[in-house]
C-alpha cells in the first residue's frame, strides 16, 4: 500500500473538462485518472489508493453528490473536491455537510485548484499514516495476554499498582511484572504515551 503512488482522479461527463484537468494536473507532477462517470469510478476504485477525488457535482445518470452519497455507504475516505457551476452553491454546501473536503466554482483559475488538490493530498496521507498507526496499536493489543490486557485497562483508568492489585485479587509484585510486559509488548515509554494509544484505538 505504501508504494501505491498518491492519485486525483477526475469525474466529470465533460471530455473537455477531463482532459484539460489531467494535462493540467500532469504539468504540475500529479499522477491522474480521468473517468467520464460515477459508475465508472465506482466500478473500479479501491479504497486502499491514497489521493483524492476531483468530482463534477451535476452529471448524467448518478450526480457527483450521489456518488459522494455512495462512497459514504462503503466507508471510502478519499476527500473529495467538487466542481460547481454558478447555482450549485446550495448543493456543494450540502456535499461539505457531507463531508466533502472543498468545493470550485467554475470558473476557476489553474492554481485554485492545483492548491487545493496539495491539501487534499495531504490530508489523505495524514489519514492513512494515522490509520496505519492505529492498526499496530490493535495489533500490539492483541499480543497481550487476557491478565495484562485487565492490567493495562486498570492502569489506563490511572489507577495505581496497589489499586489494580487489590481489584484482581493478585500481589502487587505481580502488577509490576504484568505492567512491564504491557509497556514493553505495547512499544510504550510511559503511562501518559500508553494512555494516549489506548484513546487513539477508542471506538
Amino acid at each position: 500500500m505504501k508504494d501505491m503512488p498518491q492519485t486525483v482522479f477526475v469525474v466529470d461527463d465533460d471530455d473537455a473538462v477531463r482532459n484539460s484537468l489531467r494535462m493540467l494536473l500532469k504539468s504540475a507532477g500529479v499522477h491522474a485518472e480521468v473517468c467520464a462517470s460515477a459508475q465508472e469510478f465506482l466500478s473500479t476504485y479501491e479504497a486502499s489508493h491514497p489521493g483524492c477525488l476531483v468530482l463534477d457535482v451535476r452529471m448524467p445518470g448518478m450526480s457527483g453528490l450521489e456518488m459522494q452519497h455512495e462512497l459514504n455507504l462503503r466507508g471510502a475516505t478519499i476527500p473529495v473536491i467538487f466542481i460547481t457551476g454558478h447555482g450549485d452553491i446550495p448543493m456543494a454546501v450540502e456535499a461539505m455537510q457531507h463531508g466533502a473536503f472543498d468545493f470550485l466554482q467554475k470558473p476557476f483559475r489553474d492554481q485554485e485548484l492545483l492548491d487545493r488538490v496539495q491539501r487534499a493530498l495531504a490530508r489523505d496521507s495524514e489519514y492513512r499514516a494515522r490509520l496505519r498507526h492505529t492498526d499496530q496499536i490493535r495489533e500490539r493489543l492483541a499480543s497481550l495476554s487476557p491478565r495484562e490486557r485487565e492490567v493495562l485497562d486498570l492502569v489506563t483508568q490511572g489507577k495505581a499498582n496497589k489499586m489494580v492489585a487489590g481489584d484482581l485479587g493478585v500481589s502487587q509484585r505481580t502488577v509490576e511484572i504484568h505492567r512491564a510486559h504491557v509497556m514493553q509488548k505495547m512499544e510504550a515509554g510511559s503511562l501518559a504515551e500508553l494512555v494516549r494509544m489506548m484513546m487513539a484505538v477508542a471506538p
